[in-house]
């Protein structure tokens, strides 16, 4: 499928009205009215709490509770007091979303992580939701935090999320009050009160079309029920008909049934107003502004709303930025290249969602889902292919895409996937949950890796560890045995990395069912290969070694005689670590072996300096100077100079035990020569302490996995 097949022609939410461009900016509408809710909040931090009336000093940070239906301006009043109170918190501000848009809770540890991120605290991949909690608690223990959580469904929520450190602030919005978190007082929001109702509907219509009629102004704001969201909704249709009078809207208002949504999470009045509102939208623009709710954690961009309506990206964006006056969405002050990117409000979710479920076949819903992942596909595609080099394969690709899904340079690729990334994110935790689609899901996440792998590289582990466990709930779901493996070995590889070493063993020995279900060779022998890695890692080496061993047996039998070389290594060190030196050296001269017929002479080196290494250890200095010897020439036709500078200080250190200072001190200074005023590090590279390191790093330089 492509997302070229379609393109409807969509009408201007704003075609049919006489509205100038310019009657307001789009974004946020202006905070009015809730004064006195905000000094109430502000007393409120000053509020003696019960443990200072016990004579305690608080043990953690005050929690102020906006309580409120959606639409009641809870989320505006709460960014409010955090921008009046920015300049007491000297760390900054922080702020999570606590909902989903289809209103189920967002997991703590997401959550905890996001917060984390926003720190630059580095988390470790795949931890529980207690250590990333643990985490964010010591993070913010030493500093003077403003958090928002917004959207909070209950207590338990909240309560993993708030420091142990009075002098930080939590301001957190909920529907009701958070039973379970004490000394909190929630400040329960209702209507605005009438003026303030007609300031918020004044900054859209203008001040005359309000002061000619007051009456019917304050009639207007009885039929919105004096609630922000619905006066917004209101605002923006008077202030796209110019020539509409207030009294007219709200007689229209008062002529309509009452909403039946109230049970869906939103006040009638708001259900009403915006049915009213929906009702006068062009037919494919209603179509467009019903599909937004697909949009993945509610932001949507020109390229979203394109593939969802199957239109133009132009088309699109100027059906989005009609939207955006109309008060039907915000910007989020994102700043993509193919346009802003604006959130579908919280309260309006559960609206479109009754829509698109009565006036649209599920067929259609589906298509429209999968054109927007097949857009995001071929956005990460391009995302990635700008970062290879001119005239790759990549590139040339690239150049054949549509101009509007090609990035102009890696730089504007970058931001673009920085700024996306919830999104994209949320595209995949969506994708998987689907059900139908794990075909386009598969795909976007593998494209979604190698994004991220090319622009973040390291940084992206946390989010790598994500999309491959939503990788393993696919193939375990679609009994996809080659899929399951993969994604258990990168879980297993992104946890050794992080340390967690039985939890990467555990992950690899789970990997070897799935591998030998699917006959595949590859998966099989990296299994054998890592769960031998982690035991090495762990200790155990006579586990290591047999499982070594196993993975050697496989490879010999498919005649794979480089990577067999490889674990002749892999298994010389083991046994270099367990003492077991004659058999360590044996394996050693296997690898070398195989080097050399392979070809390999910068592996063949290191393979003999490794056994120059082993007959140090075992007492054999006269073998030992030959190997070494023998170890630098090879190392001179390979060209490798680090090499030769770290074999030159090992024969140095060979002849001083031998008594030969002389000759001792001349392989130093050609040591020095080659690497200038890094022999130091040469020498350790090399292990010429008396002590058996490792020979891990030779062995993944000659491609060790």
């Amino acid at each position: 499928m492509t997302d070229q097949a379609v393109d409807t022609q969509v009408s201007s939410p704003l075609a049919e009205t006489s509205a100038p461009r310019g009657v307001r900016d789009p974004g946020a509408p202006e905070f009015v009215g809730r004064q006195r809710e905000l000094k109430e909040l502000r007393a409120d931090i000053a509020r003696t709490g019960l443990d200072t009336l016990s004579g305690r000093k608080p043990a953690r940070a005050r929690v102020l509770l906006i309580a409120g239906r959606p639409g009641s301006g809870r989320t505006a009043l709460a960014e409010r007091l955090v921008t009046e109170l920015a300049g007491d918190y000297a760390d900054g501000q922080l702020h999570a979303r606590l909902t989903e848009p289809d209103g189920r809770p967002v997991p703590t540890e997401r959550t905890a992580r996001e917060l984390l991120d926003a720190l630059s605290v580095p988390v470790t991949p795949g931890a529980t939701e207690d250590e990333l909690t643990e985490k964010l608690r010591e993070a913010l223990a030493v500093r003077r935090v403003l958090m928002l959580l917004d959207g909070a469904a209950d207590a338990e929520q909240v309560d993993p999320l708030l420091p142990d450190a009075p002098q930080c602030l939590i301001v957190a919005t909920s529907l009701g009050p958070l039973t379970g978190i004490s000394d909190v007082r929630p400040c329960t929001l209702g209507g605005l009160d009438t003026k303030s109702a007609l300031d918020l509907l004044t900054g859209y219509t203008g001040s005359v079309r309000i002061t000619v009629d007051p009456r019917a102004a304050e009639h207007l704001a009885e039929q919105c029920g004096h609630q922000p969201a619905a006066l917004v909704l209101a605002g923006g249709w008077l202030a796209a008909r110019p020539k509409a009078s207030v009294a007219e809207l709200a007689k229209q208002l008062h002529n309509l049934p009452d909403a039946d949504s109230a049970d869906q999470g939103s006040p009638g009045s708001l259900a009403r107003v915006f049915r009213f509102v929906y009702d006068g939208l062009p037919g494919p623009a209603a179509r467009v502004l019903r599909l937004l709710c697909l949009a993945p954690a509610g932001l949507a961009d020109p390229h979203t709303a394109s593939a969802l309506a199957g239109c133009s990206i132009s088309g699109a964006a100027t059906t989005l930025e009609d939207f955006a006056r109309l008060g039907l969405l915000r910007r989020t002050g994102a700043a993509l290249a193919q346009g802003p990117e604006y959130a579908v409000p919280g309260c309006l979710q559960p609206l479109l969602q009754g829509l698109i479920e009565t006036q649209d076949r599920p067929g259609e819903v589906q298509l429209a889902r999968a054109r927007m992942l097949e857009r995001t596909v071929r956005l990460l595609h391009s995302c990635r292919a700008v970062t290879e080099p001119e005239g790759s394969p990549a590139r040339g690709r690239l150049a054949g895409l549509p101009r509007a899904l090609r990035f102009d340079s890696p730089q504007a690729a970058d931001d673009w996937l920085r700024l996306r990334r919830p999104a994209l994110l949320a595209s995949a935790r969506l994708a998987v949950a689907d059900g139908d689609l794990d075909t386009l899901a598969r795909r976007l996440m593998a494209a979604l890796t190698r994004a991220l792998v090319a622009h973040r590289d390291t940084e992206a582990a946390a989010d790598l560890y994500g999309i491959h466990r939503l990788v393993l709930d696919v193939a375990e779901r679609r009994a996809l045995p080659r899929e399951q493996a993969a994604a258990l070995l990168n879980l297993g590889d992104l946890d050794a990395g992080t340390g967690r070493t039985r939890e990467a063993l555990a992950r690899y020995r789970a990997a070897l069912v799935p591998a030998r279900a699917a006959k595949d060779p590859y998966a099989l022998g990296r299994a054998m290969e890592s769960v031998g890695g982690a035991y090495q890692e762990l200790g155990d080496l006579q586990r290591a070694a047999d499982w070594f061993g196993r993975a050697l047996s496989d490879r010999l039998a498919r005649g794979e005689r480089l990577d067999a070389a490889r674990l002749y290594g892999r298994i010389g060190s083991t046994l270099t670590y367990a003492g077991r030196y004659g058999e360590a050296l044996r394996n050693w001269r296997s690898a070398a072996s195989g080097y050399r017929k392979a070809g390999e002479i910068p592996s063949y080196a290191r393979a003999l300096s490794e056994m120059a290494r082993v007959q140090e250890y075992a007492g054999r200095p006269e073998e030992s100077l030959r190997t070494c010897q023998e170890a630098v020439e090879w190392a001179r036709q390979a060209q490798d100079v680090r090499l030769q500078a770290a074999l030159q200080l090992r024969l140095a250190d060979t002849l001083d035990r031998l008594g030969d200072s002389a000759s001792a001190g001349l392989h130093r200074s050609a040591a020095e020569r080659m690497l200038g005023e890094e022999p130091a590090e040469a020498g350790s590279a090399a292990g010429s302490e008396g002590v058996p390191t490792t020979s891990a790093e030779q062995s993944s330089e000659a491609g060790a996995g």
